[in-house]
């Protein structure tokens, strides 16, 4: 069992490991410093924008029949934790190689995290570093209340605001989306 941040008991399956953790992933949590932690602090609004940049991402793969796959809250394991991207794509090659694991044993190459009111920003951003040192080619981290969407890579930031338009760098090349759009 395990208390959440809210008080509640929650039944989780026994993890003691991050190994464990890959095997049997619990809903709605994340293997952090060898323990489970939930992820809480989904809003309306944080789901609403991981919908939009869903229907984005998969409407751009099927238009340009890049083929792959774009996942929600779907478990992957980074260097040393195992994580739940808000949204995740992963390439044809991918998918064909691990399309059938409970929880990818690397990171996806893209990635887009929503930040929520109970997330702090120096966590996310070392969440993003984390990702990249794992596999991930591209990161959006995404803040609805300031309005702003950063793009990382491995070897740049790219900060884009309300009226830009937002684009990959390295992944799914050529999608572009309006910040304005992706927010609601």
């Amino acid at each position: 069992m395990l208390v959440s941040k809210h008080n509640d008991v929650v039944s989780v399956p026994e993890i003691l490991s991050l190994e464990d953790f890959m095997a049997n992933p619990p809903k709605g949590m994340e293997w952090v410093d060898e323990q489970l932690v939930e992820k809480t602090g989904m809003t309306l609004k944080h789901s609403e924008i991981q919908g939009n940049i869903y229907f984005s991402w998969r409407s751009y793969i099927n238009s340009n029949q890049q083929g792959g796959k774009v996942y929600t809250e779907v478990p992957c394991r980074t260097y040393k934790q195992g994580r739940r991207p808000d949204v995740a794509y992963l390439t044809p090659d991918l998918v064909a190689q691990f399309g059938n694991v409970p929880t990818l044993p690397q990171s996806f190459p893209l990635i887009a995290e929503i930040v929520s009111p109970t997330d702090l920003a120096e966590e996310l951003f070392l969440k993003a570093q984390e990702y990249l040192q794992s596999g991930c080619e591209e990161i959006w981290l995404v803040f609805p209340e300031s309005r702003l969407v950063f793009v990382m890579t491995d070897n740049q930031v790219l900060g884009f605001k309300a009226g830009d338009v937002v684009s990959t760098q390295k992944v799914l090349l050529g999608l572009n989306l309006a910040v304005d759009e992706l927010l609601g």
